[in-house]
């Protein structure tokens, strides 16, 4: 994958300074998730684990909405058609997105707004860190069409970022989770206003790469993986992981930096 042409049919796509933007672009549905985006958007993730130029990625919507969730007319549909078989393999597609979105390296900076349901409430779920501004209205709205809360990891991911209780309710319900809702729970890391919304998502994600890059992508692997094992394994494994970090020469870049007053340059190695 090569971030310089890399060209997405299904949304947009931008890099500079390290950064990718991905905008979900069909602002007039409120930017809903076909098949073709689904895949795609999973293809482009787990291509990222191999784009070395790529530091950090921010994903956002066109036209003040993040995501509507799955189309109901091209997804949901013909979804009531198909047989058990094809909607397997419908939901593990799904389901790898996310697993996708984990499994790279980079921190995924997600900028919401507006709606943010379904598939797109999964998507913000997914990412490392969510800005989000005032108007920002998530939910997942499984249950409303009848389906069960588990789907995409949001039964194993959500309860971890806001609590068992507090994901039960929404899982349960499928009701609106307010922006003020999302910042005191924890979903949302803050809340900015919405003309300087992609700015900080951005500022956030630069900095972000112009830190040790090697280095925040063994914190994501730790982060994905330590809830699944006790204290001592977890703290065995970050011993392991961070000794793979101080062989790096960001490690000595930084030392060296400090001992000459200087701010350390790091470049991922």
């Amino acid at each position: 994958m090569n971030p310089e042409t890399f060209a997405p049919e299904h949304f947009l796509w931008s890099f500079a300074d390290g950064v990718a933007t991905v905008t979900l672009n069909r602002p007039d549905r409120k930017n809903p998730l076909t098949f073709e985006s689904y895949t795609e958007l999973r293809d482009m993730f787990r291509a990222l684990v191999y784009a070395d130029e790529v530091k950090a990625v921010v994903v956002t919507g066109a036209g003040g909405n993040f995501s509507s969730g799955g189309d109901v007319h091209e997804i949901i549909g013909p979804l009531t058609e198909m047989a058990m078989p094809e909607l397997l393999e419908f939901t593990r597609m799904t389901g790898d997105l996310v697993k996708a979105m984990r499994g790279c390296p980079q921190p995924i900076v997600a900028a919401l707004d507006g709606i943010c349901v379904g598939a797109g409430a999964i998507m913000a779920m997914a990412s490392d860190i969510r800005l989000a501004t005032p108007a920002t209205k998530t939910a997942f709205l499984f249950t409303r069409v009848g389906l069960a809360g588990c789907d995409m990891g949001a039964c194993a991911v959500l309860p971890r970022i806001i609590g068992q209780g507090r994901a039960s309710e929404l899982l349960y319900t499928g009701r609106v989770m307010s922006a003020e809702e999302g910042d005191r729970w924890g979903f949302h890391n803050h809340l900015v206003e919405a003309d300087a919304l992609l700015g900080e998502a951005t500022a956030l994600a630069r900095s972000l790469a112009d830190g040790p890059t090697f280095a925040h992508g063994i914190t994501k692997t730790q982060l994905q993986h330590e809830w699944n094992v006790g204290i001592d394994t977890a703290i065995e494994m970050e011993a392991q992981a961070q000794a793979i970090c101080m062989a790096t020469k960001d490690f000595r870049r930084a030392f060296e930096a400090f001992a000459a007053k200087k701010t350390p340059v790091f470049e991922g190695d």
